[in-house]
């Protein structure tokens, strides 16, 4: 089993990257392999609502950039964590408009357990996580939970290891979704059936 971890931050080892690397290892831990793919610098294009995705056997986007490397991953992930530092009490510009195509054009997560994690200095951490889970409640992932919003704080790598409740919180996330994807791994092999699926419904309000 493997966890793909995504680093929206501008920084490749910075605040989230310390986090992030805290989950991976409870994870590693727990015998399941990881990854933290890093967004990266360069800006990241917003979806046009193109539609290519919808029409490509890949589901891949039209723009071939991070968001087409990232879901190429995430196809053989069994569990995907995003983080995102907090810019003006949001999720990154980087991560977000990289989630838009990723979860639009992906399509296929259902049941693929999902958590997020933030970091930030001080304030705006409960509004940016709140951002990052609506993608996964939308989408039919199992959302996976700690003892604590998922949250460190801290202006730098050094100072988010020193918040020993947010470390701490970060293993918890790492040991939880170890213990959901071996659970859902064993249910698989019980003969445990998928939940029944039914067509969308979809309801315009304006007549």
């Amino acid at each position: 089993m493997k966890v793909l971890l995504i680093n929206g931050s501008p920084r490749k080892e910075g605040c989230t990257y310390t986090a992030l690397c805290e989950v991976a290892r409870e994870l590693e831990r727990a015998g399941i392999g990881t990854e933290i793919f890093h967004i990266g610098m360069q800006p990241v294009r917003g979806c046009t609502a193109c539609g290519h995705c919808r029409t490509s056997d890949a589901h891949r986007c039209v723009y071939d950039d991070c968001v087409n490397a990232a879901l190429e991953k995430a196809e053989s992930a069994d569990g995907l964590v995003f983080g995102s530092p907090v810019h003006y009490a949001a999720a990154s510009g980087f991560i977000t408009p990289f989630l838009d195509r990723f979860f639009y054009a992906g399509g296929g997560f259902a049941l693929k357990p999902g958590a997020a994690v933030v970091t930030c200095r001080r304030g705006g951490a409960a509004t940016a996580f709140d951002q990052l889970n609506k993608y996964f409640t939308i989408s039919g992932m199992p959302v996976v939970s700690s003892q604590y919003w998922n949250v460190a704080f801290g202006n730098t790598p050094e100072e988010i290891r020193q918040d020993l409740e947010g470390m701490q919180t970060m293993r918890t996330l790492g040991r939880n979704m170890a213990w959901l994807l071996r659970s859902i791994e064993a249910g698989r092999k019980l003969g445990v059936p998928l939940p029944e699926k039914e067509p969308p419904a979809r309801t315009n309000f304006i007549r």
